[in-house]
This record gives structure tokens, sequence and C-alpha cells, in this order.
């Protein structure tokens, strides 16, 4: 996490990474103006740590249903349960396939790995994410606002919850989430996100020992592009 003066402290004294955001965020508006507007969130209720020094926590939830026309969300705060900011490393929102189908009575929630078949539809389209370092509140252009409800096509969402716990310690409780601010009209573009990455593997990214510098390329498929 970056401090004052630029250095990089994260988890206790190990080094880690610094978040560099494309579009400062240097000042984001304050909670207040965002008062009286509708919103929608999701959100973690008192769910139980387990006691292991990475855990990867994955739960679908259904979009809102009470929006009959479209509507602009036009900024979200992410809310990382006070008690726990020592453990949450990152959070990551998923669109899930606009063609998923689930069971509204029993979504997929547990570990990401034990319902890895369930959640496929839902991990490839990176909606949007805070990791350690970042923002809680990100206003969208004002041009422009994530869709919502309607005819949006998108019905589920994943979240992707990390939590880092070196020391093992039990009975932590969790209620993280994230919530989106609806504006009162609908702005001149939808939002859209486009994810660039490369897997994890030793195929994709793999750094070379006792070496100053290195290059990673990565390549875009052809279908990507049409």
């Amino acid at each position: 996490m970056s401090q004052t003066g630029g250095m990089i402290k994260y988890h206790e004294n190990r080094r880690g990474s610094r978040i560099i955001p494309l579009q400062s965020y240097g000042n984001p508006s304050p909670e207040e103006t965002f008062a009286g507007l509708d919103y929608f969130e999701f959100k973690l209720q008192n769910y139980v740590v387990p006691t292991n020094d990475t855990t990867y926590h994955c739960k679908v939830y259904k979009a809102p249903t009470n929006f009959p026309q479209r509507r602009h969300a036009i900024a979200h705060r992410t809310m990382i349960d006070s008690n726990n900011r020592d453990i949450v490393h990152h959070l990551l929102m998923y669109e899930c396939d606009p063609t998923a189908v689930f069971d509204d009575t029993n979504l997929p929630n547990d570990l990401c790995d034990d319902i890895n078949e369930q959640i496929r539809a839902c991990s490839s389209n990176i909606a949007t994410g805070w990791a350690v370092g970042g923002d809680d509140i990100v206003d969208f252009p004002e041009i422009t606002g994530y869709p919502v409800g309607g005819d949006f096509e998108i019905k589920y969402y994943l979240v992707q919850m990390h939590y880092d716990n070196p020391k093992l310690m039990p009975n932590r409780r969790d209620s993280s989430g994230i919530r989106f601010y609806l504006g009162k009209e609908l702005r001149q573009y939808d939002l859209g996100y486009l994810s660039l990455t490369a897997f994890a593997t030793p195929i994709a990214i793999a750094i070379p020992p006792k070496v100053d510098r290195f290059i990673i390329d990565t390549y875009c498929p052809a279908v990507v592009t049409k």
C-alpha cells in the first residue's frame, strides 16, 4: 500500500505492490455527495473467514429487480469491514454471462474452488474491483454511467473476496461489500469495462531468478478485436 513519501508497505514489513491508477482519484467525492440517491449493494453478512493463510470466497448476487426502467450508477463505494482491513486483500466484481441461469433461492456462495463449475459463467468479465491502497469511493465520468435495471442484459454478478491471513487468526467475521449509487437521470453513454491481463501461470507470468528487469509479452486473439 502506498504510504506518505511514496514508500511501499504491504502486509506488515513485507514489500509488495503499489496501485497506480491510469486516472487519478486523488480527490474522490465525499459520501455526502450521494446522500438521497437510490443505491443497491452486494454485501457479505458476518461471513466466517477460514483460519487459512489465504482464502478466496465467491458469492453470486442477483441484479436489483426494483428498477423497471434502465438506470445509471454514477459512483460506487467499496465497503471494507472496519474490523478486517488487516486481512481483506482485494474485492473483484464480475458480470455473469447473460445466459447464466441460477436458482434464486440458493445462489452459489462458498470457497471459489469449491463452486468453480457453478460460477464458470461469471468468471471472465470483471466489472470493477478494489485492492489494498485503492480509494473507497470512485466517481464515474460525468457523461457516462454503469447501466442497471430495465432492459440491461446482465442479471447476475459474482463478488470474489480475497483474504490474506498469515497469522491464521480465528473467529474473524466479515461484512465487506460494494455499493452503487444511482443518478436521477440517464447519462449520455453506458459505461463498460475492458480487461487486459495474462493468466498467472508459469507459461504466462514468471519472474526469472537473479535478474534486474525482464519483459512479459501478452497477446490478444483476433476474436476479441472483432
